[in-house]
């Protein structure tokens, strides 16, 4: 017979607070599911990186964070943290486009980053700091100076014999001003590049033949970028090989100006360059 309701019985229910104690196993668990987690995001998804010289100017400032995407171009093993797991080749693999900004892994096994010019088979050459693809010069043209502004991680530096040219504004902060070209290639890809020097080292070169599997990247700093027109034995890129290529620039999350202090919260924003949040890489 059943009991009234008010004699009903009823299974006993922990309290909330026994419900959820987690055990140390748990925890680890947890731990482990985040790492993994992370894994998956920096190796197949997007992974920082942050850029430490001015090779790439105007384009990248020292200072700036951005995000790299691994799926673009497949993955190899310089996709995954530490190289981990290490094979030959590339998974789902295809070959970046020219004009695309790419990291990739340089002959010191620190990551790089510059821009694609060339890729397997074009014939590439330099002659007088004008660009010439497969016996076509890449269309150049002068435009107004770079103006980039002083702070303590840029500092005007330009190669000799080219001599600083500082602009005192109106709020009393300086800019370092460079010559700039807009350069377009096949495709309609353009971005601007910096030419400090007339007839600089790097100003000629090739003409050579991209091999099969290999790059030719340039920094946009043309002038202060040690890159595919120097071999590796002069502290150069050489031809880079795609398997090393990491992924391709995206966009700009945060930039900073060198003045921040770790131990003064309010410096990181004071420091920020509000303008180059969400910098577009590739045009």
């Amino acid at each position: 017979m059943a009991l009234p309701f008010p004699f009903a019985r009823h299974r006993y229910s922990a309290p909330a607070s026994e419900k959820v104690k987690e055990t140390p196993g748990g925890f680890l668990k947890s731990l482990l599911y985040l790492a993994v987690a992370a894994w998956i995001l920096r190796s197949l998804i997007v992974a920082p990186f942050s850029i430490p010289s001015g090779s790439m100017l105007p384009t990248m400032m020292i200072g700036d964070y951005l995000f790299v995407s691994k799926w673009p171009y497949g993955y190899s093993s310089a996709s995954f943290p530490f190289h981990v797991p290490a094979f030959n080749g590339r998974i789902l693999g295809s070959t970046p486009n020219r004009g695309d900004v790419v990291v990739f892994v340089g002959p010191e096994g620190a990551d790089v980053v510059k821009r694609v010019i060339g890729l397997p088979g074009d014939l590439i050459a330099v002659d007088a700091g004008h660009v010439i693809l497969n016996g076509k010069p890449v269309p150049r043209g002068r435009i107004e100076d770079f103006a980039m502004s002083v702070s303590p991680n840029s500092p005007c530096r330009v190669v000799p014999p080219a001599v600083a040219q500082i602009r005192s504004r109106l709020d009393g902060a300086q800019s370092c001003l460079f010559p700039a070209y807009r350069e377009t290639l096949p495709g309609g890809r353009p971005y601007v590049v910096l030419d400090q020097v007339d007839n600089s080292f790097a100003d000629n070169f090739g003409p050579v033949v991209v091999p099969q599997g290999r790059l030719f990247l340039m920094g946009d700093n043309r002038d202060d970028s040690l890159d595919s027109r120097y071999p590796v034995e002069a502290g150069g890129m050489g031809f880079v090989p795609i398997d090393h290529v990491v992924g391709r620039a995206e966009l700009a999350f945060w930039s900073t100006d060198g003045s921040a202090s770790w131990v003064n919260p309010v410096s990181w924003f004071t420091a920020l360059r509000t303008p180059r949040l969400g910098t577009d890489y590739h045009p």
